[in-house]
């Protein structure tokens, strides 16, 4: 289920009052990932949901196990994550860093960061993105999770991956990208 968009009746604007908005489990924007990351993202909180002040975004990425995000970084975007569930590894600079429950990793802008599940659970955590953008990202280059249907990963990536990182959140992709080993 989507939440409503920006919902009136949680505002309060004589009182100078932001909005509220509760998700149950199931609520948010969920899509499934492309390779090499497959697995699913749930997107709980971005500025077409609710009023924010300050853009951001915030949500849940599973990583199956084998699979990894790619090397990367973000232009003008903080990012902070925490490890909920399973064990793999994060490298943020070359640098690699073990990661399980409770480790949280803050990347700042620029900073090239991957993360990889070499275990054979699953790997859960949260995400937080300011200015938000990566949620549109995994919009537009995943599938929206329908109850009942088939998970269809693994699936390619679409043609266009490098446009739709540029419009959003990721500076290029450099040229000596990193790949698990």
């Amino acid at each position: 289920m989507i939440p409503p968009k920006k919902p009136e009746w949680a505002a309060d604007p004589e009182n100078d009052l932001g909005q509220i908005l509760v998700l149950g489990p199931q609520e948010g924007k969920n899509f499934y990932q492309p390779m090499p990351a497959n697995g699913n993202i749930s997107v709980r909180i971005a500025p077409e949901f609710v009023d924010i002040q300050s853009p951001f975004s915030i949500g849940t990425q599973t990583l199956p196990p084998g699979s990894y995000v790619r090397e990367h970084s973000h232009p003008e975007h903080d990012e902070a994550l925490h490890f909920i569930r399973g064990t793999g590894k994060a490298v943020v600079d070359g640098v690699e860093y073990p990661i399980e429950p409770g480790v949280t990793i803050f990347v700042g802008r620029n900073r090239r960061h991957m993360f990889i599940n070499d275990s054979d659970a699953e790997l859960h955590w949260l995400w937080f993105i300011q200015p938000n953008g990566l949620e549109v990202f995994f919009e537009e280059v995943g599938r929206p999770v329908i109850p009942g249907e088939p998970d269809p990963t693994p699936f390619p990536r679409p043609d266009n991956v490098l446009e739709i990182e540029r419009r959003t959140a990721f500076a290029p992709q450099p040229a000596d990208q990193r790949r698990p080993e």
